[in-house]
């Protein structure tokens, strides 16, 4: 007989297709995780952006690549888990390839109850005060007529731009972030939100660092760090949330 479903995962960042630190193991790393949930307790499982490094969708084409991945996702789809995305500032033209598999797409910040917790999810980016020069990025990123300037160029073409310059900027950025807490956009996010509606949890990602802090109504903000180095994920079991780096013990 069946378990009850009562686990939901959350995981970002992942980058696949990144060529940096060991690309091929990262994605193996990837799979082996999806494979590795329970998909007979599992209720559901948020990808909080920026599980692809670059992926830019043309109506007719994507990006080669990533069988097993998406077999894995497809596999604990049908076995009832309820996979949702956000799109990151990696991954922002995914328009309907995902959905077509059975994925939900989610904007952020999204407000949404858990069992008897209300969650506070999105992958990060841009909310809160942020620089001027940020919000024009996000804006260019989000640009419908821009985005279909960009469609013009062949895929041999924008997906080699698209990759070579999401490598470079990681490399010039380095591997790690410290997290400011308290003054961070993101908390000063989160804490205007809770003043709104009840928050028990806020999850993201796009920092590239762990962290946890208490926000000023009392709710747990997350952070959770990229699969660079190593593959964090959280999990909520319907009372609490707990943390972990996935050991990949296949050989």
């Amino acid at each position: 007989m069946a378990g009850k479903r009562t686990l939901t995962y959350f995981v970002s960042d992942v980058h696949l297709g990144l060529d940096y630190m060991d690309p091929e193991g990262r994605e193996a790393r990837f799979v082996a995780f999806l494979r590795s949930l329970p998909a007979d307790r599992t209720e559901a499982l948020y990808m909080l952006g920026d599980i692809w490094d670059f992926w830019y969708e043309y109506r007719d084409v994507v990006p080669k690549g990533y069988v097993r991945v998406f077999a894995a996702l497809m596999d604990l789809m049908d076995a009832g888990v309820r996979v949702y995305f956000f799109p990151g500032n990696h991954d922002v033209w995914a328009y309907s390839y995902f959905e077509e598999m059975g994925m939900v797409k989610l904007e952020q910040p999204e407000y949404v109850r858990i069992a008897d917790s209300w969650f506070c999810l999105g992958h990060g980016d841009g909310l809160g005060p942020v620089s001027g020069t940020y919000r024009f990025l996000r804006w260019i990123y989000h640009n419908r007529f821009l985005q279909c300037l960009f469609s013009m160029l062949h895929p041999w073409i924008a997906f080699r731009f698209g990759k070579n310059w999401s490598r470079n900027n990681r490399v010039s950025r380095g591997d790690e972030y410290f997290f400011r807490g308290k003054d961070e956009p993101l908390y000063k996010f989160a804490s205007e939100y809770e003043k709104t509606r009840p928050v028990d949890y806020f999850i993201f990602g796009h920092y590239h660092t762990d962290a946890k802090i208490r926000t000023p109504e009392g709710a747990d903000l997350y952070v959770l760090k990229d699969w660079m180095k190593d593959s964090p994920y959280l999990y909520f079991d319907g009372i609490s949330i707990s943390g972990g780096s996935f050991q990949n013990s296949e050989k």
